[in-house]
């Protein structure tokens, strides 16, 4: 273990003791200080709800069923929302069985970020990718990516092409959302074995779930006030909202209008944004290998972005629950930062038209509580384009096309509560089916095999999952949770590493159709503890089945300036985790603390060989050739390590609450011969101060990362540390309607990178060629009408 990270361990021990010693001297009226739950919809799909003790084990009660005939005759299909903390107040969710990092709809609006990777870059426990910076960052969970990590929004699979290539856009943009849910341990089970590091769900009121509710209270964790339909059934209710900023380090402007109405048994909603920037500016010099070339103005060359997107939807409300759809276009046009991508002018022309639907139905039954289902289906593509020669801009052209057409339906049947007479048992049912076809086609090479980084090539998941939840007593809960899916893809490979026969045939490619069934299980216990501590350990075996890329890839690959060999003998890969976990949501001291373990059986990753290569396979091992060679590989690997953060109220000043606050996470990851696995995020620590009352919000934070030095043995590079410096002042308010029409009002100036440091992310395939935005202020304003 490196100095450096046996430095930072330390310095993390000494912060949890601090704080533990301040919050023992707190006085005895501040340890009770409330704070309202935090509302998540991603990690589990049971709903407990409160039943009473039943005299005959094994049947509802009839209170039970008397509760169910009372949520069918009422027609909206949730209660009103809690009411909204303040702003600033660290959101800690204590009734899940593994670590849940909530970002809720104010601190969106606070932070911005044109990806959902950007958002999250310093979560504890999170990263983002930063291939292009604003433009294409997809987040990453304790060192696991891609085809780790799921993205859902509103309940099913964001689509796009994100998990094909670290240089695709997640077609999620942070200004149409109002929550983001991260959830690590057996969100697994309820999404797929994709999801094995982790799920980022996104949440908005595309689909309304109630009535909108025109009442002034300010929103909560995300999730809109909610009011009973029959309140609203003979008034029509309207309400609107607009967000914007401005951002000086790319000259970035940003807004968005948002649009809720209802009446009746309908309510409909309707948004409409879009993001412009201009090339980034940086501290100084990007690229560390090459300082030959010019760079103009201070600004990362070629780094422009252009985004937008709308979306219309609508919901039926009947007895004890509702129905609806909505359809959803984004469309982004971002340029790819770095030497290659400057030189070629790249550029990614991406397209999503995606159709979603959801409902929920509380049946007037003994036996099931509330059936919920999900579909979507969406058209995916996007052209790369470039120069083909770097002197001749008559070239300019598509370079690559990437299509994705992707549909996936899930249903889920939570059961009433069974007394069984050690616990209460609460089931949940679930059953997903999905199809993707992809192809990614490349004018470059026609007629040949190598026409791009793979053939068409389709695959059909279906699942079926189950999680029991036991209530011990109020304090003591388990769950049991098990998934089994079977996975069958058609694809091509080639039979030999040529791009043709000896008597020069174009070589053709043989079909390929493995099929895997993996299964996953877990349990875990959570238990309430004195002092309002909530302690849990979960433990967890999930199998993945190879996906489409890893199987079937032959060809260059920019995004990662890899040729991607696949193989199509890859195995299932395994992974048998342990997560441990305190947490304390109330009082002035909020913290929450995870240890965790990971050992993988053939984890499945890009092995480079050290040979280099161009366009094909005749080209691998010749002089002058740029991109490593990567065969797609197994071997077994251990993950281990750990997250922290906390907020302390300190005291009363000048009318409101002032208080220290801090974070630190580390993820180490060696194969088992010692040696490590690529691009891992580098240990982090960080603290600060805040002032707070119920309209102000003042806060002032650092975050030092370490140096990563741990790094592959070929193709990687040592990534230097930094400091990132965060200052931010909003306000928000009611305001009277008589002023403009505005009934709520946030607004706030940030201050990003404030030391102007140059960083770089060690996960970054381009970390060497692209410094993260320098010194930038970013200022923003919600209304709410």
């Amino acid at each position: 273990m490196s100095f450096k990270l046996r430095r930072a361990q330390r310095l993390g021990g000494a912060s949890l003791l601090l704080l533990g010693a301040a919050t023992s001297a707190l006085a005895e009226d501040k340890s009770s200080t409330e704070i309202p739950a935090v509302t998540v919809t991603a990690p589990s799909p049971i709903v407990r709800r409160a039943v009473l003790p039943t005299r005959n084990p094994g049947r509802p009660t009839r209170t039970a069923r008397a509760r169910s005939h009372e949520r069918a005759a009422d027609a909206t299909p949730a209660a009103a929302a809690p009411a909204a903390p303040q702003q600033g107040v660290l959101p800690i969710v204590t009734n899940q069985f593994a670590t849940v990092t909530v970002v809720p709809n104010e601190e969106i609006r606070r932070e911005g970020g044109g990806q959902l990777g950007d958002l999250l870059f310093s979560k504890p426990g999170i990263t983002g990718s930063s291939f292009a910076p604003g433009a294409s960052s997809r987040p990453i969970i304790r060192g696991l990516d891609v085809n780790r990590v799921g993205i859902v929004e509103n309940g099913t699979n964001a689509g796009g092409a994100s998990d094909l290539g670290e240089d695709h856009f997640v077609p999620i943009d942070p200004l149409a959302t109002n929550q983001v849910e991260v959830v690590r341990g057996p969100a697994a089970l309820r999404y797929g074995s994709t999801s094995i590091g982790g799920v980022v769900s996104a949440t908005n009121n595309r689909i309304p779930d109630a009535l909108p509710n025109c009442a002034p209270s300010f929103q909560t964790y995300g999730m809109p006030t909610k009011a009973p339909l029959a309140s609203a059934a003979t008034s029509p209710c309207v309400t609107a909202e607009t967000r914007s900023a401005f951002s000086s380090v790319d000259r970035g402007v940003e807004s968005g209008v948002l649009l809720d109405t209802g009446g009746g048994n309908f309510a409909f909603h309707a948004d409409v944004y879009g993001r412009n920037t201009t090339d980034y500016s940086i501290p100084s010099y990007p690229y560390l290998n090459d300082q030959t070339r010019t760079v103009a103005n201070g600004r990362q060359p070629n780094s422009a972005t252009r985004s937008d997107g709308a979306s219309i939807g609508g919901s039926y409300f009947f007895q004890g629950g509702y129905i609806g759809a909505a359809i959803t276009q984004n469309d982004s046009l971002y340029h790819i930062p770095g030497i290659d991508g400057a030189d070629h002018n790249t550029r990614i022309d991406g397209h999503q038209t995606k159709i979603n639907v959801k409902g929920e139905y509380h049946p007037d039954a003994t036996a099931i509580d509330v059936v919920r289902f999900w579909a979507g289906a969406t058209d995916y593509r996007h052209n790369e384009i470039g120069l083909a020669d770097p002197a001749d801009p008559n070239t300019d052209g598509v370079r690559q096309t990437f299509t994705n057409k992707e549909q996936e339906i899930r249903t889920e049947v939570q059961l009433m509560p069974f007394n069984a007479r050690f616990a209460e048992v609460t089931t949940a049912l679930g059953f997903q089916v999905g199809h993707q076809e992809l192809s990614a086609p490349s004018p470059d090479n026609p007629g040949t095999l190598f026409n791009g980084l793979w053939d068409p090539n389709n695959s059909t998941r279906v699942a079926g999952y189950a999680f029991n939840e036991f209530k011990f007593t109020d304090a003591t809960r388990a769950q049991i949770a098990g998934r089994i899916e079977h996975v069958e893809l058609h694809g091509t490979t080639p039979d030999f590493p040529a791009d043709f026969l000896p008597d020069g045939t174009p070589q053709a490619g043989i079909g390929r159709n493995p099929a895997f069934t993996p299964k996953s299980g877990s349990v875990g216990l959570l238990q309430d503890l004195p002092g309002g501590l909530v302690g849990s350990i979960t433990a967890q075996y999930v199998e993945r089945a190879p996906k489409a890329a890893e199987l079937f890839s032959r060809g260059a690959h920019d995004a990662t300036a890899t040729f991607d060999i696949g193989n199509p003998n890859l195995g299932l890969e395994t992974a048998k985790s342990v997560e441990v976990g305190l947490r304390k949501a109330t009082g002035p001291f909020r913290f929450e603390a995870t240890v965790y373990y990971t050992h993988f059986n053939n984890f499945i990753y890009r092995r480079l060989t050290g040979v280099m290569c161009d366009e094909d396979f005749a080209s691998c091992g010749t002089p002058g050739a740029e991109v490593n060679q990567a065969v797609y590989s197994q071997r077994d690997a251990n993950f281990r390590g750990g997250e922290f953060q906390s907020q302390l109220d300190v005291g009363a000043f000048q009318g409101g609450i002032w208080g220290i606050e801090n974070q630190f996470d580390v993820v180490r990851a060696t194969f088992t011969d010692g040696t490590n696995v690529p691009r891992i995020p580098p240990v982090r620590l960080g603290g600060g101060v805040f002032w707070r009352d119920d309209n102000w919000l003042m806060r002032v934070n650092l975050l030092h990362a370490f140096a990563q030095n741990n790094i592959a043995v070929i193709a990687e590079t040592r990534t230097a540390g930094y400091n990132l410096l965060k200052a931010e002042v909003s306000y928000k308010t009611r305001l009277d309607r008589n002023w403009f029409g505005a009934r709520e009002m946030i607004a706030g100036v940030v201050g990003n990178n404030l030391l102007n440091e140059n960083i770089r992310n060690s996960v970054s395939y381009t970390k060497d060629e692209v410094l993260m935005p320098g010194i930038g202020v970013r200022a923003f304003a919600n209304f709410k009408f």
